[in-house]
């Protein structure tokens, strides 16, 4: 990749963190109103600093605003300095919920979930399965929420050695935050066995779909997304075909102060014939990149990517 096109696992988040912890301790002595007055200046000071992240900011808003004119018109969204500082607020008050989440400060009673009960009915037959879920809206919730309803057994892939300083963060609000977390970098056999015993005790593994895997030459399959082609990883579908097991989409939003979760079923299983397992990869990431799409057109600042997501020089396409 070029000099200025880096990784996302590349980008650190220290900085904003060091804030993030400021504004904690404003919350949890005066409130949220109180929060968001003092979240302005650090708002202020990230959008002056962190060039990067505002150029990926303004480049997803000018695709979201082109894609969708009305819906952009509707919420009030322009692909200018107030968009970015408004997606930029969604991410702090994202953060914010994640601290409070861990902290036990957030009301986990009026969250509403969507299509959780055929997998409840599969951890019950002892059946788990693959969750490929996204970095839109905050999927802490759910992990908190497998753990204290202990309806479901997640098990989340993550690389987060960028964010080393937000791990240790949630770490001191609860020990317990980094438990069920596998630090992951690529998928060897050992890997695939583990896995494979989790799922048959009913259990789930949750992967990102929306970020390329960390290697010097990742296998991606491209697939319209908002308009322009975007490289998915073929990761959680070449894991979904080793583990043979049901795979589910993973969406969280926040919609009119409500907390939502939604479950969908995507296959029942994936099936990667030899033949024919470039263009299955591709029609998968393309399905995958569709409800993608339709979550962010449900919550438009909810989704937090803040790299070039359509750059696609230096990644091989799976079909090649």
């Amino acid at each position: 990749m070029s000099a200025g096109q880096r990784h996302w696992a590349q980008i650190n988040e220290a900085g904003f963190v060091g804030g993030m912890r400021l504004l904690f301790g404003i919350y949890r002595f005066a409130g949220r109103w109180p929060f968001r007055f003092a979240l302005y200046p650090v708002l202020g000071w990230y959008l002056l600093s962190k060039p990067a992240a505002r150029r990926a900011s303004m480049a997803y808003l000018q695709r979201l605003c082109a894609f969708d004119p009305a819906l952009a018109r509707l919420n009030r969204i322009r692909p200018d300095w107030r968009g970015v500082f408004r997606h930029f607020a969604a991410f702090a008050e994202n953060i914010l919920d994640k601290m409070l989440l861990w902290g036990g400060l957030f009301k986990t009673a009026n969250v509403v979930s969507f299509g959780r009960e055929q997998m409840l009915e599969n951890v019950q037959a002892q059946r788990g399965g693959l969750l490929i879920c996204a970095h839109l809206g905050n999927l802490e919730l759910c992990r908190v929420l497998s753990r204290r309803r202990q309806e479901l057994r997640i098990t989340v892939l993550v690389h987060t050695k960028h964010a080393q300083a937000f791990n240790r963060l949630l770490a001191k609000l609860d020990p317990d935050s980094q438990l069920n977390l596998m630090q992951v970098t690529e998928i060897t056999p050992a890997t695939a066995m583990l896995l494979a015993e989790k799922v048959g005790r009913g259990e789930f593994v949750a992967i990102a779909g929306d970020r390329i895997p960390v290697s010097l030459a990742p296998r991606v399959a491209q697939a319209p997304f908002l308009g322009e082609t975007a490289a998915f990883p073929i990761g959680p579908y070449v894991l979904a075909s080793l583990l043979q097991c049901p795979v589910y989409l993973l969406f969280s939003m926040t919609k009119n102060g409500h907390s939502e979760c939604h479950f969908e079923l995507f296959r029942e299983s994936i099936q990667l014939p030899r033949k024919s397992r470039d263009q299955v990869l591709h029609e998968l990431a393309a399905a995958y990149a569709a409800r993608l799409e339709f979550f962010c057109l449900k919550a438009p600042l909810q989704w937090f990517n803040f790299y070039d997501f359509w750059h696609l020089t230096g990644y091989k396409d799976a079909s090649r």
